[in-house]
């Protein structure tokens, strides 16, 4: 699964926690803050997947 894919999932999956939050669920907040978490480390790695293309790409040239 791709990267994005993940990021999509774990977003749909924080969007439905928040909602539970907002009702009233306190759980669902911890829930909510792990999967913010996951989006972080996912985020990161993305970012690092970019950086190592685009040094990849520069040496090629």
């Amino acid at each position: 699964m791709s990267h994005i894919q993940n990021l999509e999932n774990e977003i749909a999956s924080l969007k439905e926690e928040m909602e539970k939050f907002e009702r009233g669920n306190k759980s669902a907040g911890t829930r909510a803050r792990k999967v913010l978490q996951n989006i972080k480390r996912i985020s990161q790695e993305i970012r690092v997947y970019i950086q190592t293309s685009k040094k990849a790409d520069t040496k090629k040239d």
